[in-house]
């Protein structure tokens, strides 16, 4: 690929995809690299209900495939890859990817950021069928019912303390004796009358895999060894995420957990200047609100920033 674009899209999620119809309506023919996870996490969630225009609610797979198809069809061009290394100290900047290397005046990246999960084989099974790593997008629909919390930091007590409001009873599993989470958050989950803490155990299979429902967690007590069946109808992660841009260090500003940090809300920066043409959108560098809303905002911001940008240099 040896055509300089105009911009190239790391990632093809709510961000992405926004920002892919965006620049490609104003004729900029985006390139847009699908990455390790094409559709983001959106592509595994099964019924979204808070996406606005979907009075009935969408399956995430078909939202993502109507956004896809309609950044299409103005011309954005796709490609499944993934990007290796990046060197944005030049100009255009060069993406090494695994399709070889691109040149491009302008780049968003909107690559995401991967729940932590446990990494059991019926954990993966039940995604979306009763294990959730998002309490924002799922808690509704276990209203009345009982579920388990896997963590033991702020994550977890803040997704327990939510998801309160529709659970009979929220569990909160934590591996070790002592919790991470902040005093003030850990009092307020203890004083719940809806929550239950136990500490020193691990989670050893999620059950209800032939039934394609969560029905139950099996339990082993990491102190006695002593395993048991807790009867709950979801499990939700509460383990935190891992953003995807461990790519760009040193290329512009992480913060300590790796997220992109930005200003006026896309805008990059290499030790706090902003950096010229690269844009950074979704949950890459959200940390707090990690909604598909929220993310397609910010998509739509990163390409109207990018369009103003050629503009400005005579593309």
């Amino acid at each position: 690929m040896s055509e300089t674009r105009e911009t190239v899209i790391l990632g093809s999620g709510c961000a992405g995809l926004t920002a892919a119809i965006y620049t490609a309506r104003a004729g900029l023919k985006p390139l847009v690299l699908e990455g390790h996870e094409p559709g983001g996490q959106l592509s595994i969630t099964t019924l979204v209900e808070n996406f606005p225009g979907w009075p009935e609610g969408v399956q995430g797979p078909e939202l993502i495939a109507n956004m896809k198809k309609q950044a299409e069809r103005f011309g954005a061009e796709f490609q499944t890859a993934h990007l290796k290394a990046a060197d944005l100290h030049r100009h255009p900047f060069r993406l090494s990817t695994s399709i070889g290397e691109i040149d491009t005046r302008s780049l968003i990246v909107a690559s995401g950021a991967s729940a932590r999960w446990l990494g059991l084989e019926s954990e993966q099974k039940l995604i979306g069928h009763g294990v959730s790593s998002c309490a924002t997008c799922d808690g509704f629909f276990f209203r009345g019912l009982e579920i388990a919390v896997i963590g033991g930091g702020d994550t977890a007590m803040e997704e327990a303390i939510f998801l309160s409001r529709f659970a009979t009873k929220v569990t909160i599993l934590h591996r070790r004796e002592n919790f991470r989470a902040s005093k003030i958050m850990l009092e307020r989950a203890i004083a719940h009358p809806q929550i239950v803490l136990r500490t020193n155990v691990i989670v050893e299979e999620v059950l209800g895999v032939d039934q394609k429902e969560v029905c139950g967690v099996r339990l082993k007590d990491t102190v006695t060894g002593v395993e048991e069946t807790l009867h709950v109808s979801g499990v939700f992660l509460g383990i935190g995420h891992e953003p995807n841009a461990k790519m760009f260090h040193g290329q512009i500003d992480l913060d300590s957990e790796g997220y992109i940090l930005t200003q006026n809300n896309v805008l990059t920066t290499r030790n706090g200047q902003v950096v010229p043409g690269v844009y950074a959108c979704g949950d890459v560098q959200d940390r707090r609100y990690r909604q598909a809303i929220t993310a397609a905002g910010t998509g739509c911001m990163a390409a109207l920033e990018v369009e103003k940008y050629l503009e400005e240099h005579g593309h």
